[in-house]
C-alpha cells in the first residue's frame, strides 16, 4: 500500500531525531509507525516541517509544502490536524488524537469542515480516551491502539547495583508535578528524609526537601536516571490519554505509584506492577512502603521483568493494519 503521514508540529524532525528531548508522544508515534509500516512492504511518505527532503530507513521525509494533490494514497494519517488532508488525496483517512478535545475547541481549531469532508476514523489511546471523546467526534469510526516505547528502553541492560534511594517523575511538569511535590514535602519527605526525588525541570524544585532536577538532555540521559530510580511517582492528569512515561518506566522495570488520574489507571496493574492509590495518604503510604520493604519492591520488579518486551512497535503497526 501507499501510505502517508501528515504532521504540522513546529518541530522539524525526522526519525534521526528519535532520541531528542524535543520529541514528544505525537512525533514518536509517526516515527515508529512509518518505520514499521515500511517493513511490512508499504511505501511510506511523511510530510511535516522537516527542513530538507531525505529518505531514512526507506521512509521518505518531506516538507509539507511538497505534498502532492495529484498522488492518491491508499491510507492517509494526520497528527491531530485534519485540515492537512487538503494537501493530498487518499482512499481512506485516519486521524491520531493525542488529547481530550471538546466539540467547542474542535470547532474553534477549524477542524469541523475537514472532519465532515474526509470522514476519518479516529485513533485513540485507550478506554479512558475513548470514554472522554464525544461520540460526534468519532462518529465515522475509531481504532484503539496501545502505544509501545522506543527500542532504547527495550534494549537497555538493567543493573540493580546502580539503583539508589530515589524516586523519579519523567512526565511533563504540567502533568500535576505541583501536586506530587506538595505530597512529597508534606507526606513523604516529612517521614523519611533520606530519600530523594528527581523531577522534570521546574521552578518548584527545592533541594531543601531532597528534590532535584533529573537529566533533561536527551532520552539516553533520562534512561540513566530511570535506571537509578527505585520507583516512578506519577499522580496522573485528566489530560493524560496514554502516558508514555509510565510505559517507559515499566519497560525498565521501575515500579509505579499513581493516583490513577486520567489514563494512569490503565498503565498500572495494582499490586503487580505498582500501586494505584485511592487518595493522597495512600499515595504517600505506598511510596514509603516501597522504600522500606525490600521484599515488596523485589516482588514488583520481578513481575515487571516478566512483562518486559511484551509491547513493541511492530505489534502496534500490525494491530493498526488489522483494524483498518
Amino acid at each position: 500500500m501507499k501510505i502517508c503521514f501528515l504532521d504540522n508540529s513546529p518541530i522539524p524532525y525526522t526519525s534521526n531525531d528519535l532520541n531528542s528531548k524535543d520529541i514528544r508522544g505525537a512525533e514518536n508515534v509517526i516515527i515508529h509507525l512509518s518505520n514499521e509500516l515500511t517493513k511490512l512492504n508499504n511505501n511510506v511518505d511523511v510530510f511535516n516541517n522537516s527542513l530538507k527532503n531525505e529518505i531514512i530507513n526507506s521512509v521518505k521525509w518531506s516538507n509539507l509544502n511538497n505534498a502532492n494533490k495529484n498522488i492518491t494514497y491508499d491510507l492517509a494519517f494526520t497528527n491531530n490536524d485534519m485540515k492537512l488532508f487538503e494537501k493530498i488525496n487518499a482512499n481512506k483517512y485516519f486521524a491520531f488524537s493525542h488529547s481530550i478535545q471538546s466539540i467547542e475547541k474542535f470547532i474553534r481549531k477549524g477542524q469541523l469542515i475537514s472532519y465532515l469532508k474526509y470522514k476519518p476514523k479516529i485513533i485513540l489511546g485507550g478506554k479512558y480516551h475513548n470514554n472522554k471523546r464525544n461520540y460526534l467526534l468519532k462518529m465515522f469510526g475509531s481504532i484503539n491502539l496501545q502505544w509501545a516505547v522506543d527500542p532504547l528502553f527495550l534494549e537497555t541492560n538493567l543493573d540493580e547495583g546502580i539503583i539508589e534511594n530515589r524516586a523519579i517523575f519523567t512526565s511533563r511538569r504540567d502533568r500535576n508535578l505541583y501536586m506530587l511535590i506538595d505530597i512529597w514535602k508534606k507526606k513523604i519527605f516529612a517521614q523519611n528524609k533520606s530519600i530523594k526525588l528527581y523531577t522534570t525541570p521546574s521552578d518548584l524544585i527545592d533541594n531543601n526537601y531532597n528534590i532535584f532536577t533529573r537529566n533533561f538532555n536527551d532520552k539516553p540521559s533520562m534512561v540513566k536516571d530511570l535506571l537509578k530510580s527505585k520507583v516512578l511517582l506519577v499522580p496522573g492528569h485528566k489530560g493524560e490519554i496514554f502516558c508514555i512515561a509510565a510505559e517507559e518506566a515499566r519497560e525498565l522495570c521501575v515500579p509505579i505509584i499513581t493516583l490513577g488520574i486520567g489514563s494512569l489507571s490503565e498503565r498500572v496493574e495494582h499490586g503487580v506492577t505498582g500501586f494505584i492509590a485511592k487518595d493522597i495518604k495512600e499515595f504517600s503510604d505506598y511510596t514509603l512502603e516501597l522504600f522500606n520493604d525490600k521484599n515488596l519492591w523485589i516482588s514488583l520488579r520481578n513481575n515487571l521483568f516478566k512483562l518486559r518486551g511484551s509491547k513493541k512497535w511492530d505489534k502496534v503497526a500490525y494491530n493498526l493494519i488489522n483494524q483498518i
